[in-house]
């Protein structure tokens, strides 16, 4: 549940459960008419999630230019799906529904593809060598990175049971960010106490039927299931931002105390 580290074993919340996917109709799920606000130092989902699902349908069509995609400066397509120049392999391109809800639209979120993927490690500064990667290893960072965000989407879904109530349809991701060199001090407490640091953290900003809640994630190294692609072992929780969240893991931490 995101009180200790592997969500194996984790504490069955004592609340109303929610499911996955929201009722039919459900106005906290639909597209809203009005533009969303960015909040000042806050980063909004991604652009490429528009056109995500023509790369989860069609792939190769929806590789084509179009007129509206080409950059008038260099007529050239948009480069997260373009190899990279000196790029030793081709990469697939077709892209992955999540079940993770996203916030404004009908339909879920969509992960990035292989080539994406690679793109997004050169921008990184990463460099390819020939030692370090096959065709086949982006196929299993891919299945593991896709497995490691329906993973974390499951066990905020477990916090987010303790408000079933107040928020029926359930949650939806609004957006997140990757925090690697910002260890939280949850991590850092653990550190100093023999444990190792975690080698990745995301913020998530949850949408709860109209309030903002932000989760923490920790990712820890794991062994890999090489049936599901599950490899990291996550410490989930929401941030302390409100009382709310301080009442929550408050509970659960009793609950797992006297279980």
């Amino acid at each position: 549940m995101g009180s200790g580290v592997s969500s194996d074993g984790a504490l069955t919340v004592r609340a109303e459960a929610i499911e996955a996917i929201p009722p039919q109709g459900c106005p906290m799920h639909q597209v809203q008419s009005t533009k969303e606000v960015p909040i000042k130092g806050a980063e909004a989902g991604p652009a490429h999630q528009d056109r995500a699902y023509e790369f989860v349908e069609c792939p190769m069509r929806a590789a084509e230019p179009k007129n509206s995609d080409i950059d008038p400066a260099n007529m050239m397509p948009p480069p997260n799906q373009t190899p990279a120049p000196d790029q030793p392999f081709k990469l697939s391109i077709s892209r992955e529904e999540s079940n993770i809800p996203r916030h404004g639209a009908e339909k879920n979120w969509v992960y990035p593809s292989e080539q994406m993927f690679w793109n997004a490690m050169l921008r990184k500064g990463w460099r390819w060598r020939d030692d370090d990667l096959a065709p086949h290893d982006m196929t299993d960072i891919i299945k593991i990175h896709n497995q490691n965000n329906e993973q974390a989407w499951q066990e905020i879904l477990k916090w987010e049971a303790l408000h079933a109530r107040e928020c029926p349809c359930g949650p939806t991701l609004k957006r997140f960010g990757g925090k690697a060199k910002e260890f939280s001090p949850r991590a850092r407490v653990r550190h100093w106490m023999g444990y190792e640091l975690p080698f990745d953290r995301h913020d998530w900003i949850i949408d709860r039927c109209g309030k903002e809640v932000r989760y923490v994630i920790d990712y820890y190294d794991g062994e890999l299931n090489r049936e599901n692609y599950q490899f990291s072992i996550l410490d989930v929780r929401p941030a302390f931002d409100s009382l709310d969240a301080v009442w929550d893991r408050m509970k659960v931490a009793w609950w797992r105390w006297t279980s």
